[in-house]
């Protein structure tokens, strides 16, 4: 079930309605039905997958309760949890991975294993992570086991999450499936406020843009003059697209009076690749530093390597560079999250190889500032800093949006050796054809100045929603309104696209 498909509105509604009409202690077991029902929507086979994920992870966790209530040695508790962390991921990585291995083995040995082709179930990346999340969290003391199975359930499929995240925090997300919400109307507005603006950041901005994104992806030696801007015009489409349903599916949370984690903060206002993957997928940057980056960067090897590190460049290198390989290995399992293929492997080593190289000069980077006496506050090198990280963050794109590796390299080479903007007008823009391209260029236009005017205005501390809400009724009614109408006048009019990262 789409999140911009009519079905799904109306499910919501009903949702909505069905939570607010029953009983205090049932609310939770109306929000574990409605979930389980847009599940089974999408198909009964996928229902095996996700239970899999709940049952293991629900005995797993209640078992390491139990070791820590009897007091089991460390290397017990150790080897329970390490067996739950691996049979929770199993599933994904059968699912997920199979095709890609015995491709590398066909290559690699030079067999001939047919390729096998498995079910992808609807939202496994991100409840199989938030799954281990859990368990660790259980295992670490951060967080009690959960003795209801049904209540575990809930906390796994709650029903918006499930397309494409966030992912969520035990200790913030369960509290709040549990307690049962009064209805209030400010709540109701926020939600909708919300879902208003994710819904047009999707369906004006981002499903423009992608029209032209995709027929430049589909026919690059056709326009090969303007595969940069083809690289530019993805870059929007991404982000409003993500940005835009995760909006969507954060204002559902708060119509049930459920405060969902932020998973994006202005990302393209970032000024340097640490702090855009600190702005963008917020909740997966803070899975990998929890459950990845600090294990790693604590764990035995990693305190001889630190040593040794020190002995051989250093105490100041020999302190940077233990940081630089656990974020290198930290993107490499970010990249080949997103996908199974040599495109995502190359995707994740370029942004880790970016932020540890970072890491590696910065102390350079300091000398050279004050050698040409910036101090940093400048706000020419503010700006700076901002154009810089966004340029290179569309060259990324370069591999995000290729089907291939090879496909990639091939837009690089075509980006930088032909140029004829003009070709952007030999695109068909909907229904209204070419003739209606310089009309969707400035629909874009528009809507991206209006996203960017909404983050400096954010970055400064405006809080836009609170600011709406604040106004009289009639005035914040009217303004919703419009915003909704708007998406009717200037949404795109090509066949309607789902959300890119339900997907993954």
């Amino acid at each position: 079930m789409s999140l911009i498909s009519n079905a799904f509105i109306l499910f919501v509604l009903a949702a909505v309605v069905c939570y607010y009409l029953a009983p205090s202690r049932v609310k939770w077991v109306v929000l574990l039905v409605f979930s389980c029902m847009y599940y089974l929507a999408g198909g009964v086979r996928y229902l095996f997958f996700i239970l899999y994920s709940i049952i293991v992870v629900y005995l797993f966790g209640l078992g390491i309760d139990r070791l820590q209530r009897k007091n089991a040695s460390a290397k017990t508790q150790k080897r329970v949890i390490t067996l739950g962390v691996v049979l929770s991921l199993l599933m994904l990585f059968i699912v997920k991975y199979t095709g890609f291995f015995v491709d590398i083995l066909n290559t690699v040995c030079g067999l001939h294993i047919p390729g096998i082709s498995i079910l992808f179930p609807l939202g496994i990346s991100f409840y199989t992570f938030q799954s281990v999340g859990y368990l660790l969290d259980v295992y670490w003391k951060k967080a009690e086991a959960e003795k209801n199975i049904f209540r575990f359930a809930l906390f796994i499929s709650f029903f918006p999450q499930l397309m494409q995240g966030p992912i969520g925090n035990y200790n913030r997300l369960a509290p709040q499936l549990m307690t049962p919400h009064p209805f209030a109307w400010n709540t109701i507005a926020r939600g909708l406020t919300r879902i208003v603006w994710g819904y047009a950041k999707k369906m004006i901005i981002a499903d423009w843009a992608g029209i032209f994104a995709d027929a430049i992806w589909g026919d690059p030696d056709r326009y090969n003059g303007i595969v940069l801007l083809g690289l530019v015009f993805y870059g929007i489409q991404l982000y409003a697209d993500f940005s835009g349903g995760i909006d969507v599916v954060i204002g559902i949370g708060s119509l049930f009076g459920i405060q969902m984690d932020e998973n994006f903060h202005h990302p393209y206002l970032a000024t340097s690749m640490a702090d855009f993957w600190k702005r963008w997928h917020i909740t997966l940057g803070e899975w990998m530093m929890n459950y990845v980056f600090y294990p790693v960067t604590l764990s035995g090897w990693m305190t001889k390597f630190s040593a040794w590190s020190r002995k051989t460049f250093g105490k100041k290198m020999g302190r940077v560079v233990p940081v630089a390989l656990a974020d290198f290995i930290v993107f490499f399992l970010v990249g080949i999250w997103h996908g199974a293929s040599w495109k995502y492997v190359v995707y994740g080593l370029v942004n880790g190889g970016i932020i540890a190289f970072s890491e590696l000069m910065g102390g350079t980077y300091r000398n050279w500032k004050k050698v040409l006496h910036i101090s940093g506050k400048e706000t020419w090198y503010h700006i700076f800093q901002i154009v810089r990280t966004y340029v290179i963050v569309n060259l990324r794109w370069f591999y995000d949006r290729s089907d291939t590796l090879t496909e990639g390299n091939y837009l690089v080479k075509q980006a930088f050796s032909h140029f004829d903007w003009s070709q952007i007008f030999d695109i068909a823009a909907g229904r209204g054809g070419t003739e209606f391209v310089p009309a969707a260029l400035l629909i874009i236009a528009a809507g991206c100045i209006v996203m960017v005017a909404a983050g400096v205005l954010t970055e400064r501390g405006v809080d836009l929603q609170e600011k709406l809400l604040s106004q009289p009724k009639p005035v914040a009614a009217a303004v919703l309104i419009v915003l909704f109408l708007m998406i009717g006048l200037f949404g795109s009019t090509s066949a309607p696209k789902g959300f890119i990262y339900a997907q993954f």
